[in-house]
């Protein structure tokens, strides 16, 4: 029986749909740094805004702890790849020092590639699908429990649409409109669920 499941679930892997939702992938960093000269000083500045923007937009759509890992092993240049655009303001510069507030916006596509190559475990959706939401469900047993969430979702004609699966993690995405009736059938069926930055956490 167990040989049986395997195999379903190994099928349902397989069958899985991409999903599209919005993200916001721009932030801004106030760095202030001091080197041997001003030039050097905001080359660094760039490096660490760069990275903390990436770390801040990309947490709430990724494992956190494999992000980190791997910002903090990433070359720089690697990770310029993920920036679309930057500005600046306030600028402050003396022969030693740079300090600003500089703003950047993710590329999604470049940072959905780079977290993949990188095996960070993922929900980033991509710009075309309208105003969606993000489930991510933490299954124990993952092809009954998807079957039973499954269920519970069809009764409120709620449709789960998957983008990953991951070990025991599942993630999805629905239309925000469905999001109240959704928790309610999740409530009613015994699971339990929780919403952290925009992500609605699933799990018994």
């Amino acid at each position: 029986m167990l040989k049986l499941k395997n195999i379903l679930f190994a099928c349902f892997c397989c069958c899985v749909a991409t999903f599209a939702g919005a993200a916001e992938l721009a932030g801004t960093a106030s760095v202030n740094i001091t080197s041997d000269t001003s030039a050097t000083a905001k080359n660094m500045a760039f490096d660490e805004a760069r990275r903390q923007i990436i770390m801040d937009t990309l947490r709430q759509y990724a494992n956190v702890e494999q992000l980190k890992t791997a910002l903090a092993e990433a070359p720089n240049a690697d990770l310029t790849n993920l920036i679309f655009a930057s500005k600046i303001d306030g600028e402050k510069i003396s022969d030693t020092t740079y300090s600003a507030n500089i703003s950047m916006t993710v590329d999604r596509d470049a940072a959905r590639k780079w977290m993949s190559d990188n095996a960070i475990q993922n929900w980033l959706p991509d710009a075309s699908g309208g105003d969606m939401f993000t489930v991510v469900i933490t299954t124990s047993d993952p092809m009954s429990d998807w079957i039973d969430l499954n269920a519970a979702a069809r009764a409120e004609k709620v449709d789960l649409a998957t983008t990953s699966i991951m070990g025991n993690q599942i993630t999805a995405q629905l239309p925000s409109s469905a999001r109240a009736a959704f928790t309610i059938a999740l409530r009613e069926a015994g699971w339990r669920y929780a919403a952290n930055d925009g992500v609605l956490r699933i799990w018994k």
